[in-house]
């Protein structure tokens, strides 16, 4: 072989040595790319998950308020109704008493 074949087959082999080592870079490149795109991708899928949570979470809170003012709610209106329970008897026994007053007097009670 003379010098100008060796020189044209190490162009040759160099070119393709340059070509592989640009290939592999430029797949490494597509790897950093493609992680950065998952590690963005997770970024913004934890951000939204944190957003939904304090969203439930502020949910949650408004919830039990309402829960606990509709107990307290119930507690006044069972109050009331034991309040007029006890009218109720209170008057029953009245009417009964004046019935009999009545009944006393020489009336009829109606």
């Amino acid at each position: 072989m003379d010098a100008a074949t060796l020189g044209a087959v190490g162009t040759i082999v160099v070119g393709l040595a340059v070509a592989a080592a640009a290939l592999y870079g430029h797949r490494g490149a597509n790897a950093a790319s493609q992680s950065g795109a998952v590690l963005g991708g997770y970024s913004t899928l934890v951000d939204n998950l944190q957003e939904e949570r304090a969203q439930l979470r502020d949910r949650v809170v408004e919830n039990e308020r309402l829960l606990a003012a509709a107990y307290a709610e119930l507690a006044s209106e069972r109050a009331d109704k034991a309040a007029l329970q006890t009218r109720i008897a209170e008057l029953i026994a009245e009417n009964e008493r004046l019935r009999g007053r009545i009944v006393e007097l020489g009336g009829q009670p109606t």
